[in-house]
């Protein structure tokens, strides 16, 4: 039952987003709905399926699922978030002539782009509550590492692995 349901969860999760951050949402909701993680447990996840190679989708399915059910788990949450995109990119790829210049397309996406942004500022508003609120690192530590992690991000165009690494370095040390 446990390996359905991974699969299913993590199917939705694939067909319910529209690229890598807005799909963060989803998998909060999913996993603290049914138990699995609490939000800061998901915002630890997120960090590492956000360094190590491959989707953030892809390896958050891999780790809860092997957190829930071992192997079998890992296997049947994975397979779930990718079936979506699977079978999108082949319907797509069969049709994507017909559409490719249809302009009621080219409008359906732009509406659909600010979605995308509310869902993750939906994320960020759920996971800030768990950095600043249920966290037992100082809120102002908390500040310094976001401040340097958004100013290395953008102004220096450090690669998000490096920042994520940096930033737990920051976190042993300002803790």
């Amino acid at each position: 039952m446990i390996l359905a349901e991974l699969f299913l969860v993590f199917a939705k999760v694939g067909f319910c987003s529209f690229g890598a951050y807005s799909m963060i949402p989803v998998i909060n909701d999913e996993m603290t709905a049914h138990g699995w993680m609490t939000v800061a447990e998901v915002g630890d996840i997120l960090a590492i399926a956000e360094m190590t190679p491959g989707s953030v989708a892809l390896n958050c399915a891999s780790f809860v699922g092997m957190r829930t059910a071992g192997i079998a788990g890992s296997v049947a949450a994975t397979l779930g978030v990718i079936t979506p995109a699977l079978t999108l990119c082949m319907l797509a790829a069969h049709f994507i002539r017909l559409f490719q210049s249809n302009k009621y397309v080219g409008m359906a996406l732009y509406g659909v782009r600010p979605v995308c942004i509310a869902m993750i500022l939906s994320a960020i508003a759920s996971m800030g509550q768990a950095v600043f609120l249920e966290s037992p690192v100082p809120w102002l530590n908390s500040i310094v590492i976001i401040l340097a992690a958004g100013y290395l991000l953008i102004r220096r165009q450090w690669t998000i692995p490096r920042v994520v690494f940096l930033a737990a370095a920051l976190g042993l040390f300002l803790c």
